[in-house]
């Protein structure tokens, strides 16, 4: 067996089936050996970080690694920024990244870098397969990896001689370990907090973050008046149909330390304590009260689920409504195109069970709290900050779940940053409706340039912030990828638009010109 059909061969016994590509020449062995597998379904992206952004969409709803392969590492590079977003939603992800032939390397040959340098600060587990014989265990490796922690990034860089050569053997995969349970005495701390009757609120993520975390943190919340809150950006929460509704930190520094004032106790549950995204002059990083208490319920790779069901068990059961639920769905919106009009109708049109991704950064500031009452659906967002995420996130979780609905909410300047996944979406027939919020601006940076004092920004300033001078045609540049698209003006239109993607077999674009621009 050569190494690249060992490679091949050992992602699939982990239960790897899918595997996003941007190969290259020093990839062609595992080209080949991909070619010989019909089980594994390969997935092309035409920029890197279409490929590392769908792996991440993939693993946010199926919780289990895909796989990716890119081409070297500029290749790896091109890739990085949604590698950093996986890995800072503890997606389980196990990138193979070709290499020059290690005989190859000392000839500097144009593509040679120092891949495990670049890989480094994007993962969790780095290593080298430097001989044929190496390649089963390291891949075996790179899977259990993957999978510990609550999901890690694990990346094996494997060199074209070392995929191409014989002699490589294929490892027993290390038995996964089970989610460690919370450790006792945190149950009991926070059982005596949330009885103290001190202003207490439980912050979710990860598996807390969906309904089974959801329903026993809505009991607990009921029962001791806590609230639930949930971190500024999430990897993944589950919406609507009558679940506990979680509050998420504010982006705005002013706005979030208001949201936390009073809070006593702060408990995570598989979250971060809540910081500001950015520093700015005279405000703090830190975004809890000073004299908020900080206790850990769950950490990341512990059972958070069955922490929150030990806890609600202590608490007499209540039949009160969920707490922090809408009551019921907004009407549709009429009237002028604005992202609140676009809001109100989402919270109305959302199809049950939808995938909804959210990269529609300042148009979106109010979204999640106006679709609270939407149907039954799935909300991931920009863990890491870094944009361009959206259109391959969808992607990804569309391939994960071909038979629900995956609703893409993009501002229009990181969408141009992965444009290409479009193309992709058309290829694999994914069901996904992209709403592209068309403000022709770097909205969010004038807004940060006015928190740094600048009201009235000059030439040089403006020209780095406005996508205008031409305008981007958005109903052209998915068409020409194989999407069909239409730009609405009007609230109405963009009602009809979004009902009739619902019943389109494939992917659909909707420009929403805001403000008629």
């Amino acid at each position: 067996m050569n190494g690249a059909d060992c490679v091949v061969k050992t992602l699939m016994a982990g239960g790897i089936d899918v595997c996003f590509a941007n190969p290259g020449t020093s990839e062609m062995a595992l080209v080949a050996a991909l070619d010989r597998s019909p089980g594994m379904k390969c997935v092309l992206g035409l920029f890197e970080g279409v490929v590392t952004g769908a792996a991440d969409g993939y693993a946010r709803m199926t919780r289990k690694p895909a796989a990716t392969l890119l081409h070297c590492g500029p290749g790896l590079a091109n890739g990085l920024a949604n590698l950093h977003n996986a890995k800072r939603a503890r997606s389980p992800l196990v990138s193979i990244v070709g290499s020059q032939a290690t005989y190859h390397q000392a000839f500097m040959p144009p593509l040679q870098s120092d891949v495990e340098a670049t890989a480094r600060p994007y993962s969790d587990w780095v290593r080298t397969s430097l001989t044929t014989q190496d390649v089963g265990l390291d891949t075996a490796l790179a899977i259990k990896t993957a999978s510990h922690n609550g999901g890690q990034v694990a990346s094996l860089i494997v060199p074209a001689n070392v995929a191409w050569q014989e002699g490589a053997s294929l490892r027993s995969l290390p038995p996964q370990v089970a989610l460690r349970a919370a450790p006792q005495k945190a149950i009991e701390d926070t059982v005596a907090i949330l009885k103290s009757g001190e202003p207490t609120a439980l912050m979710l993520a990860g598996d807390a973050a969906l309904e089974a975390g959801l329903r026993p943190a809505g009991r607990i919340a009921r029962a001791s008046g806590a609230s639930l809150r949930a971190m500024m950006f999430n990897p993944r929460i589950s919406r609507g149909g009558g679940l506990p509704a979680l509050v998420p930190v504010p982006y705005n520094v002013d706005q979030a330390l208001a949201s936390l004032a009073g809070i006593k106790h702060l408990i995570l549950v598989g979250a971060d304590a809540p910081v500001a995204f950015f520093a700015y002059p005279g405000k703090p990083s830190s975004l809890v009260p000073a004299d908020c208490e900080i206790s850990v319920l769950a950490s990341p790779g512990e059972d958070a689920v069955a922490a929150l069901e030990a806890i609600a068990s202590e608490f007499p059961k209540t039949a009160d409504a969920a707490p922090g639920q809408a009551s019921s769905k907004p009407t549709l919106a009429s009237g002028d195109l604005t992202p609140d009009a676009i809001s109100q109708s989402l919270g109305a049109l959302i199809p049950e069970g939808a995938i909804v991704t959210d990269e529609a950064l300042t148009s979106g500031r109010n979204l999640y709290a106006m679709t609270a009452a939407a149907a039954p659906h799935d909300w991931l967002q920009l863990t890491g900050g870094s944009i361009g995420i959206g259109i391959p996130l969808a992607t990804g979780a569309a391939v994960a779940c071909p038979d629900r609905r995956t609703i893409c909410l993009q501002a229009d300047g990181s969408a141009m940053y992965t444009l290409q996944g479009l193309w992709t979406q058309a290829r694999e027939r994914l069901n996904v409706t992209t709403v592209i919020y068309a403000n022709s601006a770097y909205a969010i940076l004038k807004q940060e340039l006015a928190s740094m004092g600048v009201s009235n920004p000059g030439r040089n300033a403006t020209d780095m912030m406005d996508l205008g001078r031409p305008d981007l045609d958005w109903v052209s540049l998915a068409t020409g990828m194989g999407v069909e698209a239409k730009r609405v003006t009007t609230a109405e239109q963009f009602n009809d638009a979004f009902k009739a993607s619902l019943g389109v077999k494939g992917p659909f674009l909707i420009e929403a010109a805001i403000g008629n621009r």
